[in-house]
């Protein structure tokens, strides 16, 4: 058998905050403990090699329960659990990383802590009842976790200025849209609209580390930002409507780039425009780009994605599905009769949706 594959530091990290966010035993205990005005100190790890660093105490080996965690933290020393804090193996442990590691910490019990993370490799939490903090150590990282309120709070903050974005991307997708339907559109148009969905896209990963950290407390916070991310998940095709596709990169490397700018670059429209494949200032091109299509035949009665790739494969642009008579609709892969009739509707019924609500 091979070997399990190693866990990246990204994903250790992740399983340390899930491990206590709300709604786990250890996020329990920890309250307990905070409420009592006591300390703790939390092992989460290989068992061997936290032993090997560790020493005294007593043998536990017993399920991990909120009480019985913050009954064994009145001890000074060190509680020891395995890698999923599902079982408390010792308590009472006196921890002897190497004291040449350095730390930046002061208190006794954050300094053991932060040497034994980066020695053991492990996950730390130390609960401190003079600072009312709890500061979880993950090899290198530390991170001092927030009170619920504070992150509420942030989380709150953040939805309400991607809600405030996702405005300014519908007004730039309705606009985009009615130009497509009329084969109007200009870099500037395509550029913007990029713009404002990677402002969407940068919120919604802004959110991650909030909605990790707060665990059950975070659910409706979590569903508010799924259901808004709903009506503008399309926008992302307006990259592969309108990227140039010259054999400098693939639609997926164009969005890989584009999600690399920095916040500086991204807020110019030159940049964008270049990982198109176009020129640096989108403001003096003036001829017409073509949509590909793949946007709006998205809202268009459903279609499948190998239907839609079937489609823009025969006739390249949205402007010739719609001027495509039904037996050349036909003569795609997938299109029967009744959906070439279909395809047609749908794309005229949006057609004049856009229209309407435009005037």
């Amino acid at each position: 058998m091979g070997e399990k594959p190693r866990k990246s530091d990204e994903e250790v990290y992740r399983h340390a905050v899930r491990l206590v966010s709300p709604g786990t035993h250890i996020r329990e205990a920890i309250s307990l403990i905070l409420q009592s005005r006591t300390g703790a100190l939390l092992c989460f790890g290989p068992p061997k090699r936290m032993s090997d660093l560790s020493e005294g105490g007593v043998q536990v080996d017993a399920p991990c329960s909120p009480q019985l965690l913050y009954e064994l933290a009145k001890m000074d020393g060190a509680i020891l659990l395995n890698h999923d804090g599902t079982r408390i193996l010792s308590a009472n442990r006196f921890l002897r990383p190497r004291s040449s590691i350095p730390t930046s910490e002061t208190g006794t019990r954050h300094i053991s802590a932060e040497r034994m993370a980066r020695q053991a490799r492990c996950i730390v939490v130390a609960v401190s009842e003079r600072r009312n903090s709890v500061t979880l150590y993950v090899g290198e990282q530390k991170h001092v976790l927030d009170t619920l309120p504070t992150l509420l709070n942030r989380a709150s903050q953040v939805l309400q200025t991607i809600e405030r974005f996702i405005d300014a991307l519908n007004e730039s997708l309705e606009d985009l849209s009615m130009r497509e339907f009329q084969d109007m559109v200009t870099i500037f148009d395509v550029c913007r609209t990029i713009q404002r969905w990677e402002r969407v896209r940068r919120g919604a990963e802004e959110m991650e580390p909030y909605l990790l950290e707060l665990g059950t407390e975070g659910r409706l916070v979590e569903m508010q930002l799924r259901e808004v991310m709903v009506s503008v998940s399309s926008a992302e095709l307006v990259v592969r409507d309108f990227y140039k596709d010259s054999g400098k990169g693939t639609y997926a490397q164009v969005l890989e780039r584009l999600a690399g700018l920095d916040e500086n670059d991204m807020l110019k429209l030159g940049n964008i425009s270049q990982l198109l494949g176009y020129g640096p200032n989108p403001r003096t091109v003036d001829t017409y780009l073509s949509s590909r299509g793949y946007r709006i035949l998205t809202q268009t009665h459903r279609l499948v994605p190998q239907i839609i790739d079937n489609l823009v494969a025969r006739f390249g642009t949205l402007q010739q599905i719609l001027r495509a008579p039904k037996e050349d609709l036909v003569r795609v892969e997938g299109v029967g009769e009744v959906l070439a009739e279909r395809i047609r509707s749908g794309l005229h019924l949006l057609q004049n949706q856009l229209a309407l609500e435009r005037r």
